[in-house]
């Protein structure tokens, strides 16, 4: 069974930096697609960033491609996070996600693993 573990969250004030951190447990994930996705108490889960399997075409919601950036160690199976200037809208619950493709998917309902999630809190 794969396991992605996120890390890295925290409170932060506003203007602040956080890095996230995902590895996934098997080398399985190391031909798939993965992202970071973000939910907000009472919305939907968002895709913010994502990349293909060996790196290439990272891409970010215009949302938050100013401040945000995502990049991958493809030895270690790992994603990351890389949060700038984080302002308190930005406080939500971020998730790791493994897609079924190689590609950087921009689609939700191609994500099939998830991990358990971070809590990252702006305070203004």
């Amino acid at each position: 069974q794969v396991q992605l573990v996120e890390s890295g969250g925290g409170s932060v004030q506003a203007g602040g930096s956080l890095r996230l951190s995902c590895a996934a447990s098997r080398r399985t994930l190391s031909s798939n697609g993965m992202a970071w996705v973000r939910q907000v108490p009472g919305k939907e889960r968002e895709i913010l960033c994502a990349i293909s399997w060996n790196g290439d075409y990272p891409f970010c919601a215009d949302s938050v491609k100013d401040r945000f950036s995502i990049s991958r160690d493809t030895a270690k199976v790992t994603i990351y996070l890389q949060m700038n200037n984080l302002k308190p809208e930005d406080t939500a619950v971020y998730y790791c996600a493994g897609a079924v493709g190689n590609i950087a998917e921009r689609d939700r309902s191609r994500y099939r693993y998830w991990g358990q999630g971070t809590q990252v809190t702006v305070s203004s």
